[in-house]
């Protein structure tokens, strides 16, 4: 497979699996089509262009040639020099060549802009009963705290090292959280746990957690009683980092009983609490590690690649 194909299945498989639904996905690409057409001639070298069909900006092919040929490909969660150069000397070894280096945590361009994709939030919460106008607005005071937290940060170190070595890097943020997220949803809705503990075993269950609980990094209750009951469940794994901290009120007030997420900072859980809300922890790096097996899951049914997991991933087939 190209990477050029390997990039934007990745893509429409993050697609596939947004919550915001097909319709929403359309007006974001239209509207960044508008956007292209009233660019300035002098402001079009600035443009990113894969915003036309990618509405995950924190998903991108950050450096090599979308025409190389991909087989083998080195994954993990989070890609540094250090992995680069493992890559460059499993190469110089005899046997097939690693075509591609892929990370999940955004790099580059896509780390910079990893704001953007935060909202995305807003429209999962209006979809659980939160005003969309409340939303938006708290959403809005978040973004730009992280936005003005990502532009002073060193964002290519990576990306120049992947260069220098002549290694092909790419990062597949937000399409693999929304493949989580959109899977657990689906388990809940199908399983209907009635108590957190119950909860705690459908986590447990899937490979991805049960790993992690054996490597003792289990699914834990950060709020909450084992036979609590769970009552509406909620899913937070997409959408860039963590949402607005003063939500937990609002999402109490709609009806949410129990917040399913990979983490979760200390304000927030405190806001959580005061709010009477279960909070559930599956775990950051399994929760990773599932959206990207179950993303390449569906990538691997046009053709299957040879992985090399490191760095917190290892590839599990369903």
């Amino acid at each position: 497979m190209k990477l050029e194909r390997f990039y934007k299945k990745a893509v429409e498989i993050g697609i596939a699996n947004d919550l915001r639904g097909p319709e929403e996905i359309k007006r974001i690409l239209e509207d960044e089509a508008e956007k292209a057409k009233d660019l300035k001639d002098e402001d079009r070298k600035f443009q990113d262009k894969d915003r036309l069909f990618n509405p995950f900006a924190d998903t991108r092919v950050l450096t090599g040639d979308l025409g190389t040929d991909v087989h083998k490909v080195m994954v993990g969660i989070d890609i540094d020099t250090a992995e680069l150069l493992l890559a460059r000397t499993l190469n110089e070894a005899a046997g097939p060549k690693i075509d591609l280096v892929v990370g999940h945590h955004p790099m580059g361009s896509a780390q910079v802009q990893l704001f953007d994709v935060m909202k995305l939030q807003a429209k999962l919460l209006a979809l659980y009963g939160v005003s969309i106008s409340v939303a938006e607005q708290l959403m809005e005071r978040r973004i730009g705290e992280i936005e003005r937290r990502l532009l002073p940060i060193n964002a290519t170190r990576e990306v120049d090292a992947a260069r220098i070595l002549g290694l092909p890097l790419m990062c597949i943020h937000t399409a693999a959280d929304n493949c989580v997220t959109n899977y657990l949803v689906r388990l809940f809705e199908r399983e209907k746990p009635a108590r957190l503990k119950d909860l705690l075993k459908l986590l447990r269950a899937i490979p991805e957690y049960e790993k992690a609980s054996v490597l003792q990094m289990p699914p834990k209750i950060f709020a909450g009683a084992e036979n609590a009951s769970c009552g509406k469940i909620i899913v937070e794994m997409t959408g860039g980092t963590e949402g607005a901290k003063d939500i937990y009120d609002k999402l109490a007030g709609s009806g949410v009983s129990t917040i399913v997420g990979m983490h979760m900072s200390e304000e927030h859980l405190a806001n959580a609490k005061k709010a009477s809300l279960n909070v559930v922890i599956a775990g950051h790096i399994s929760s990773d590690v599932l959206g990207l097996n179950l993303l390449f899951d569906e990538l691997e049914k046009e053709e299957r690649f040879e992985f090399v997991g490191l760095s917190g991933f290892e590839r599990i087939r369903r």
